[in-house]
C-alpha cells in the first residue's frame, strides 16, 4: 500500500512538537523532490516499473537517510505483494538499518516472515517492535513543552500505534506457542515479557516458561521464575501449580510445606466448586488436591493424604487422563500402605486401564497388592 501522501501529511504534525524519541519516524516533507517522486511512482499500477522506479528513486536520493528508509520499506510491500517475499525481506532489512525502531516497517517484516514461515525472523521483528512501543511512554518532554501538551502527545502516539502493538504481540505468541524446544522456547518467552508487558497472554506464556523451565529439569531457574511472577501476580494459577509441583520434590527442609501451601492457595483460586467452573480449572484444582495429597505421602501423613487424593480423581476425571492416572496411582499406593487392599486394587485397577507414563508403575504396584495380604508397606514411595 502506497503511503506517500500520508507520510508528507501526518508526519509533518510530528515536526511541530519535536521530541527527543527513541522511536524512529520517517519524515518526506511535502513538495519535496523526494515527495513529487514518491507520488509519480504511487501512480504507476504495473508492479514491474514500480520496482524499477523505486530503484532509481534510492540512486537518486542516496544521500538522503530518510529517502533511502522509506523508499526500501515501500519496495520490500511491492516484492511483497509480487510474491517475492525474499527480496521483500532484504529491502525491508535495508530500511530497518536506517529505522530499527520503526514501529510499521517492523510490522511490515512480521508480515513478510510470516509468509516465509521463518518463524525466527517473525519472533525478531514483533518483539523489536514491542520494544519500539515502550519507548513510546519514555521520550523526553523538549524544552518549552507543557506537562499536558507532552502527555496528549505521547497518549496520541500510543493510539496510533496499538493495533500494530497488538499484532505483533500476537505474531510473538503464536511462534512461542509452535516451538517445540524448551530451551528455544523459554529464550523466545525472556524476550516476550519485557517486550509485552502486562500481556493478553500472560498466564500461558507463564504456563510455557514453566513447562520449559521443567523439560529442562532447571528447577532452581523454574522456582525462581515463578517466585518472580507470584510477587506481581499472587493469583496466577499456571505458577502456583508449578511451583507446588516443584517444591514437592524439592529436598531442602521446608519445600514440602511451601508445595502444600502453594496447592491450596490454587485450590482457592480455581474455585472448582462455582457453579461456573469450567473443566480447566477442576484440572487445575485436581492437579493441586493430588499435589497435597502427594507430600502428606512423603510427610507419612497417609490418612490425611487420601481425601485430597480422591478429590484429586473426581476433579480430574475426564479432565486431564494422564493427571487422572498419577492420582489413580498416588490413591491406589495410599490405600496399600493403610492395607486397604480392595480399595487399593480397585484404584490401581483403573490406572492401569490409562496408557502413558503411569501404567507400568502401577501395573507393578497392583502386582504387589494382590499378592499381599493382612500388614506391610506395599511399595516404597514414589
Amino acid at each position: 500500500m502506497d503511503r506517500t501522501r500520508w507520510v508528507a501529511v501526518i508526519l509533518s504534525v510530528f515536526l511541530s512538537l519535536p521530541l527527543c524519541a527513541q522511536v524512529d519516524k520517517i519524515v518526506i516533507p511535502a513538495g519535496t523532490p523526494e515527495d513529487q517522486a514518491l507520488q509519480a511512482i504511487g501512480t504507476e499500477p504495473d508492479q514491474q516499473k514500480k520496482m524499477a522506479m523505486y530503484d532509481e528513486f534510492l540512486q537518486k536520493f542516496s544521500a538522503n537517510p530518510t529517502a533511502v528508509v522509506y523508499g526500501n520499506w515501500q519496495l520490500a510491500q511491492v516484492y511483497q505483494q509480487a510474491g517475492d517475499n525474499q527480496k521483500a525481506l532484504e529491502c525491508g532489512e535495508k530500511a530497518l538499518a536506517g529505522a530499527p525502531h520503526n514501529i510499521d516497517i517492523l510490522v511490515t517484516q512480521t508480515t513478510i516472515a510470516q509468509g516465509l514461515k521463518n518463524d525466527e525472523k517473525i519472533f525478531d521483528y514483533s518483539v523489536r517492535g514491542g520494544d519500539a512501543f515502550n519507548q513510546i511512554a519514555k521520550q523526553t518532554k523538549p524544552e518549552g513543552t507543557s506537562d499536558t501538551e507532552f502527555a496528549s502527545h505521547v497518549d496520541q502516539e500510543k493510539e496510533a500505534a496499538q493495533n500494530s502493538r497488538e499484532f505483533l504481540e500476537v505474531a510473538a505468541f503464536n511462534v512461542i506457542a509452535s516451538t517445540s524446544d524448551a530451551k528455544t522456547r523459554m529464550a523466545y518467552i525472556e524476550k516476550f515479557t519485557p517486550a509485552f508487558p502486562a500481556s493478553r497472554f500472560e498466564a500461558q506464556t507463564v504456563s510455557y516458561a514453566m513447562m520449559s523451565l521443567s523439560q529442562l529439569n532447571d528447577m532452581p531457574r523454574l522456582i525462581a521464575f515463578g517466585e518472580k511472577t507470584l510477587a506481581t501476580t499472587p493469583e496466577n494459577l499456571p505458577a502456583l501449580l508449578l511451583l507446588a509441583n516443584a517444591y514437592s520434590d524439592d529436598p531442602k527442609p521446608g519445600s514440602l510445606a511451601k508445595s502444600v501451601t502453594y496447592a491450596q492457595k490454587a485450590v482457592t483460586v480455581a474455585k472448582a466448586d462455582a457453579p461456573d467452573a469450567d473443566a480447566s480449572r477442576k484440572a487445575s484444582a485436581g492437579a493441586a488436591h493430588s499435589t497435597i495429597g502427594y507430600v502428606y505421602m512423603k510427610q507419612d501423613k497417609t490418612a490425611a493424604a487420601i481425601p485430597e487424593l480422591k478429590s484429586a480423581t473426581t476433579l480430574l476425571k475426564g479432565a486431564d487422563e494422564q493427571s487422572y492416572a498419577v492420582a489413580l496411582y498416588r490413591l491406589g499406593f495410599a490405600y496399600a500402605k493403610l492395607n486397604k487392599v480392595n480399595e487399593a486394587r480397585d484404584t490401581l485397577t483403573e490406572a492401569v486401564k490409562i496408557a502413558g507414563p503411569v501404567q507400568k508403575p502401577a501395573q507393578e504396584l497392583l502386582t504387589k497388592v494382590n499378592a499381599a495380604r493382612s500388614k506391610g508397606t506395599v511399595a516404597q514411595a514414589r
